[in-house]
């Protein structure tokens, strides 16, 4: 058996590990690359992370309400608990924005999203609930890896089929 090194391989044939050439999807979380035909257990999934980010915002909700128990017993004020509860309720609204808004488009400022990051930790339950909500739509963020991966997909048929044949075996021009 010959060994063939990688550039020696005929264009538009699979590579050996077996993926076709060109682009290939993002693997989502949870859901890996089963998205894509809607195979794998694939609706299973999305029951599952429907279930387990409902469950999962349940249980956090339980945590905070034993943690502002803990502020009625030590008797911090109605002030500060007003506060702890207005805070959570913002932090929670602001990342189930961002978290839904992530679903649809590609961060335009990245700075910006890493300097929301300890806001959406704080909030974390808006984006457990986003999770949630968008599972009943689709996979949370399969249309817009679905739309990245069709125009990668495009751009590279378009890029193959312009060419006409492999550049390589054509002969060259004898030079004086």
């Amino acid at each position: 058996m010959s060994e063939k090194s990688e550039n020696s391989e005929t264009p538009g044939t699979p590579t050996p590990s077996g993926t076709p050439p060109g682009p290939q999807p993002e693997p989502i979380r949870f859901f890996g690359t089963t998205w894509v035909d809607h195979d794998g257990g694939y609706g299973l999934r999305r029951v599952g992370v429907a279930v387990g980010s409902l469950a999962t915002a349940v249980a956090a909700c339980f945590v905070l309400r034993f943690a502002f128990q803990g502020l009625e017993i030590a008797e911090v004020g109605s002030l500060v608990g007003m506060l702890v509860i207005v805070m959570f309720a913002i932090c929670s609204a602001i990342a189930f924005r961002k978290t839904w808004e992530g679903f649809g488009a590609r961060p335009k400022d990245p700075a910006r999203e890493d300097t929301l990051r300890g806001l959406k930790s704080i909030g974390f339950i808006g984006s457990l609930l986003a999770y949630f909500f968008r599972s009943f739509i689709e996979a949370p963020g399969e249309k817009l890896r679905r739309a990245e991966y069709e125009s990668a997909r495009a751009q590279f048929e378009k890029r193959r089929s312009s060419r006409t044949g492999n550049p390589a075996a054509r002969k060259r021009p004898k030079r004086r």
